[in-house]
Formats: C-alpha cells, structure tokens, sequence
C-alpha cells in the first residue's frame, strides 16, 4: 500500500526521556486520523516531528514520497492548528486569514478571493472585519482552521482543536470538522486525550502510550477488538476484574487472569424480572445510582468487585441496597501483553437461554 504521510523506526529524546520509541505507521491521502492517547504519551511530540517543530533522532518522516527529515517547518507545506487559535489579536479576520499567503507572496486579488473563499468553508462569511476578541471561542477556532488551510497545505494537523472551547461548542466543532476536511480531502491529523472525540471524528485512531504506539486501527476495531493490555483499560468505561474465571460464564484465557467489561456488555435485572440466560446470571448489590440524561448508571457490586452498569429510564427504577441480577456478555481479558475477547459462554449455548 502507498502512504502519503509515513514514520518509519522514529525516535526522539529530550535529554535522557525517550518520548517516542520505534515510531512506524502511515496514512493514506485524505485520511482523518486521531492520535489518542493520555497526558505525557507522546501524541504531540509525533504531531511536531511531522511539522517540523522538533526533529527526530533517527528514523525517517515521510510526506507524499519525500524523506523531509531535513526540510524546515516552513517548506514542508503544513497547516498547523493549535489548541489556544493563536490568532494575532490586533489583525482582523480578514488579515489571520491572509497572513500566510502574504508570506508566500501571493497577489492582492488571489489573496481576496482566497480568503473569501476560506469565510465561506468556515461559516464566517461577513465577519472578515471583525477582530479576535470580537468572536466566540468557536468562531476563533473556525477562523484557525481557515488561516492553516488557507496556503493549501498537503498535510494539516491539529493540536487538541477543541480544547478552549465548552462542550457544547466542541460537539458542534467535531462534527462541522469532520464535514469540512471530507469536502476539502486534506489529510488531516489531530491531537487528543478525548476518546469520545476521537471515536466520533477520526477514520482512524492510532493509541499512544509511553511514547509507544500501541494499536491502530478504525474507531469500531479499536472499541471492539483491542489488542493490548493498555488499550482495552483505556477505551470505554471499563471496570477492572482480577480472576475474571470466577465470574459464571467465563474461562480461564491462556496466561490472563484480568479482565475489563464494560458497561455495555452488562445486563442489569431486578429480582421477579425475566431473565434469558438464567444459568450464568450473578447477583449483586446496587452501591450507587447516578442519573445521567438518559439513563441510569449503576455501580453494582458483584463478587466483590464493583462494576459499572446502565439501566435505560423507562425501565423499572433500581434502589441502592437492592439486590439485583447481572449478567455479563463480554469482557476483555488481558495477559502482560496481548487482550482478548471472551463471551460468556451462554451465548452460544442453546441450552442457557429462556424465551
């Protein structure tokens, strides 16, 4: 397969701190790709090694076919977004837009309609006199995105995008981005610790850890199918289980004891309610209740382990104190090195199931 962007055996310290370790992967041309991972895991350093703000110690950084190990930030032809906009305060929309191709010498006329053209991708048609501090902190972060694609670079990253604006304002960012890079097929990457972001905007994900990559692969493999240790803990809302053979249902999995489940792969019943899988079903103690908009989320302890659960809210009410019947569909068991998907052996026994 030929990638557009690609790292190959990619290393870098900062003084005796190894931030990235062996880095290897590639995107093909147009991609949206999320580097996710938490605080310290290496994610920015790969983002400022393709941009050319740091520079690796070895291994190569590979853009459209070109080793540009050498080339500087500036002729690497890459739109950079950054976290805080930083838009110069005391120029107008209309001038952030325009600074980068004034650089590059372009036309008055070519830079009008650019730009222009920019307002309109970005939904701030109009507002190309205002200044900085004359806009919301969405509208900002519009106007960095279209100074960065403004030159028309080849590669864009995006440095934690929505992390100066609320919550509401960053789900409407998420999706209006995911729209705006499939229209202009810029090969996009951006920087997260958000797993929700990422899940929802990427193409593909690539999971940092301790300056290693640890998976990559689409949002629906990585949710499904981890593969390490690290990334079954990591994605979703997981509860942790030692001896996951003790739950009923559930064998020993080659060297794993651990195990992960989510609250997903969690039944929760009352006592008197039908129940499908009779013969695997635990029971547990509801330890806390916590109203989440459209659900409950239960903590419920089971064997002496407190797992997460969600009840919807047109389901009957569940007491703290009252026991309950729980029944777990799937975990993730996980060794020193490698995760697994192991299903409660009920759902491919016919014999379990009541109807």
């Amino acid at each position: 397969m030929s990638y557009y962007v690609e790292m190959r055996d990619v290393n870098k310290h900062f003084g005796s701190f190894q931030a990235s370790k062996n880095i290897n992967f590639g995107i093909e041309r147009g991609k949206l790709i999320g580097l996710l991972g938490p605080s310290g895991s290496g994610k920015t350093t790969i983002l400022r090694m393709l941009a050319g703000l740091e520079t690796a110690d070895s291994g190569d950084i590979i853009i459209d076919g070109k080793i540009v190990n050498d080339v500087p930030a500036s002729r690497r032809g890459i739109g950079f977004v950054f976290q805080n906009y930083a838009l110069f305060r005391y120029l107008t929309v209309y001038e952030n837009i325009a600074f980068g191709l004034k650089v590059q010498k372009w036309s008055k006329q070519d830079i009008k309609n650019r730009v222009e053209e920019m307002l309109e991708l970005v939904g701030l048609a109009g507002l190309g006199n205002r200044y900085p501090n004359q806009l919301s902190g969405g509208q900002r972060q519009r106007v960095a995105f279209a100074r960065a694609l403004a030159p028309q670079p080849q590669l864009l990253l995006l440095d934690e995008p929505f992390a100066a604006v609320d919550a509401k304002v960053r789900q409407e960012l998420r999706n209006w981005l995911r729209e705006m890079i499939r229209t202009v097929g810029v090969t996009s990457i951006f920087v997260t610790h958000d797993q929700d972001e990422a899940i929802e905007v990427a193409d593909e994900i690539i999971i940092t850890n301790h300056g290693q990559i640890e998976q990559i692969g689409t949002p629906t493999e990585i949710y499904k199918h981890p593969t390490t240790p690290f990334v079954a803990q990591f994605i979703g809302q997981s509860s942790i289980i030692e001896d996951f053979s003790r739950f009923k249902g559930f064998q020993n999995v080659k060297n794993a004891q651990r195990a992960v489940v989510r609250p997903e792969y969690i039944s929760v019943t009352k006592q008197g309610e039908p129940l499908k899988y009779p013969i695997t079903v635990e029971q547990g103690v509801v330890e806390q209740s916590l109203f989440r908009g459209n659900e409950m989320e239960l903590k419920i302890r089971v064997k002496g382990t407190q797992l997460t659960a969600k009840r919807l809210l047109d389901e009957a009410p569940i007491a703290v104190g009252e026991t309950v019947n729980v029944f777990i569909y799937r975990m993730y068991a996980f060794d020193e090195t490698n995760a697994y998907v192991v299903e409660n052996v009920s759902l491919s026994s016919p014999d379990s199931i009541v109807i």
